[in-house]
């Protein structure tokens, strides 16, 4: 059993390894720690990446936190769900200036509005400058002084973080699954495994282009980038994962999302069936949660005829 110490009081809950068993898994034993149940939707990575920064922007009397994402972002939607609950004001760098008109037809942002996000969308060309110095220092001239927090969040305070995922209970796991966005929840855990474990991340992306990124917070060389299972790119899904998510839930009453969680899962169980992992070995699976965003995903695949992810 693994407890989450919440000082910032986000109503969190004991987070359990939940144990189940995947087809074909034989000897193995696979785990997930539930860091989906923390909280709604400051859940998983997203609680871990924000309890210091926001304890950072409490020390510095900052009143406002800035940030951004794309329309479907549980970064987003967590700061958001953070400002409301402690006080600070919330504004969302957006990117995509057409989405200005579609806010009430977007869960993500709708829910964000709703928490008093301020938002300011802007072109994909302009969105690119989002670590530019000079404009974060015409955003301030726009809105004053803010605190400001990098897109997905990770930074060193979120490496502090997601140290935290990992308790001492959890030191028997031979590997460690984690889905990979920004780099910064692996980096994390990476700094806080111990030396006889492996940790493996599921880039949600495609390429291996965030080793690079990784390789800039994580302390130790005891894992592995798996880039075989982003399933076409960032946000790309087909039916066969669909299939899996529902299949998943139906078997195990565990909501998987389809950006992140879903494809790890997918990942894992085709590396068991093609042995990658030596029998017996203790498998943890972080669930990072980012279910807020099947909604929007499920309103694209009502718009393609697909079939959609059960909730």
């Amino acid at each position: 059993m693994n407890t989450l110490i919440a000082n910032l009081n986000f109503n969190a809950k004991e987070i359990k390894n939940q144990s189940f068993v995947l087809e074909n898994s034989n000897s193995f034993k696979l785990f997930i720690k539930r860091e989906d149940e923390i909280h709604p939707v400051i859940s998983g990575n997203k609680y871990r990446k924000l309890k210091f920064n926001i304890k950072t922007a409490r020390k510095e009397d900052k009143t406002t936190l800035l940030t951004f994402g794309g329309a479907f972002s549980n970064h987003i939607a967590a700061v958001a769900a953070a400002g409301s609950t402690y006080g600070f004001k919330t504004i969302g760098i957006i990117r995509g200036e057409e989405l200005a008109n579609e806010i009430n037809k977007n869960a993500t942002l709708k829910y964000a509005k709703a928490c008093g996000m301020h938002f300011k969308f802007i072109s994909r060309t302009a969105y690119r400058n989002k670590k530019n110095t000079n404009f974060i220092a015409a955003l301030k001239n726009e809105f004053g002084d803010f605190y400001c927090i990098p897109e997905g969040g990770t930074n060193n305070l979120a490496i502090e973080g997601c140290k935290e995922i990992l308790t001492e209970a959890d030191s028997s796991f031979n590997y460690i699954c984690v889905p990979v966005g920004t780099g910064g929840t692996i980096a994390g855990i990476i700094n806080s495994s111990q030396p006889h474990q492996k940790v493996l991340g599921f880039s949600a992306l495609k390429g291996d282009f965030l080793k690079e990124d990784i390789c800039k917070f994580a302390k130790q060389d005891n894992w592995e980038l798996i880039t075989d299972y982003h399933f076409g790119g960032y946000a790309k899904i087909n039916n066969e994962l669909i299939t899996f998510i529902n299949t998943f839930k139906a078997d195990n009453n565990i909501q998987l999302d389809p950006i992140y969680t879903g494809k790890m899962l997918y990942g894992i169980q085709d590396m068991i069936n093609k042995n990658y992992f030596p029998k017996g070995s203790k498998i943890l699976v972080i669930h990072t949660g980012g279910l807020q965003g099947i909604a929007g995903m499920n309103a694209k695949l009502k718009q393609k005829n697909l079939p959609l992810i059960t909730i």
